[in-house]
């Protein structure tokens, strides 16, 4: 094990460094510049912000500069908002959004899972076809529209819900709902075929000669079973519900990382921007580590490739 999450700590090294070479390029590459709509600025004012930034040295020494500073995990002072480092917009943001996005995950897990394995149990039968439906539309409507949808019937029709802001647990209910159930849908689908699979396995067929009741071979001999492909789904579902909170966050106004990574892209403020990425790259990685190492636990027939057996 240990062998193992050495060399998949090396490769998280080799793709950091490529994600940083590739995000420092693109910004390179973008047309304009953090100072273009800065238009009452003299050219001298300009030049003075360009050397402040560095922005007036040839690429190779930003791109060094650049590595530097990214490995000591300082992202820079941000372009745009005045006296504020990445790291600090980083610290002070990040937090809301793991708060919407763990509350989002949660809401994912649980309906999919619950749909999945109504469906399999159900199979070919009304509550199946319910729990399909509902799947299925969660995968089809985008987030960004369901949190309309949301806001105008549940916040300005019925009143149930605030509109947008973050000042309490009733301010999260529509965000955290609009970005689940999508990945719910995905979920439901997975446990539904994965359970559907289990059901009809040696070992379950054994159970019930035996006399176990319904739910008791779901919960102790088929569901762990099943989970396989739902953890699976776990590593990128956690970057999901925290990188797919960008456009959630600005629909309902919280004040996330995601809308100042938005808000960095429409200011060309370079060093939110590739702070932001690189931050949100770690996140990735090492989130689809942890779902490999969990594999073998949920499952100790899997051996990790690599480990010591």
């Amino acid at each position: 094990m240990l062998s193992y999450i050495f060399k998949r700590l090396v490769y998280i090294v080799i793709a950091m460094y490529l994600i940083i070479t590739a995000t420092f390029f693109l910004m390179q590459l973008a047309p304009g510049s953090p100072f273009a709509s800065e238009r009452e600025f003299p050219p001298a004012i300009e030049a003075q912000l360009n050397a402040k930034y560095g922005l007036d040295n040839p690429w190779y020494i930003q791109y060094k500069d650049y590595l530097v500073s990214t490995l000591s995990f300082d992202f820079g002072e941000s372009m745009k908002y005045k006296g504020r480092s990445t790291n600090d917009i980083i610290s002070e943001s990040f937090p809301i959004s793991v708060a919407l996005g763990l509350e989002a995950m949660a809401l994912a897990v649980g309906i999919g899972i619950l749909l999945g394995v109504i469906s399999a149990l159900y199979h070919n039968k009304f509550p199946d076809y319910v729990s399909t439906v509902v799947a299925v539309l969660g995968i089809s409507v985008p987030s960004f529209i369901l949190a309309g949808l949301l806001q105008y019937y549940l916040s300005f029709k019925a009143g149930w819900f605030p509109v947008s802001g973050w000042q309490g647990f009733a301010y999260t209910i529509l965000p955290a709902t609009a970005i689940a159930l999508t990945h719910a849908g995905f979920i439901a689908k997975l446990t539904r075929s994965s359970m559907l699979e289990q059901l009809n396995s040696d070992y379950v067929k054994l159970a019930r000669a035996k006399g176990n009741g319904k739910w008791t071979i779901v919960f102790k001999h088929a569901l762990r079973n099943a989970l396989l492909p739902v953890v699976t789904y776990l590593g990128p579902l956690f970057a999901g519900v925290i990188t797919g909170s960008f456009v959630i966050e600005q629909i309902f106004a919280i004040p996330g990382l995601g809308r100042h990574f938005v808000t960095s892209i429409t200011n060309r403020d370079y060093t939110v921007i590739m702070g932001t990425t690189v931050f949100y790259s770690i996140i990735l990685l090492f989130a689809v580590l942890i779902v490999d190492i969990l594999y073998s636990v949920i499952d100790p027939r899997i051996k990790l490739k690599g480990a010591k057996k």
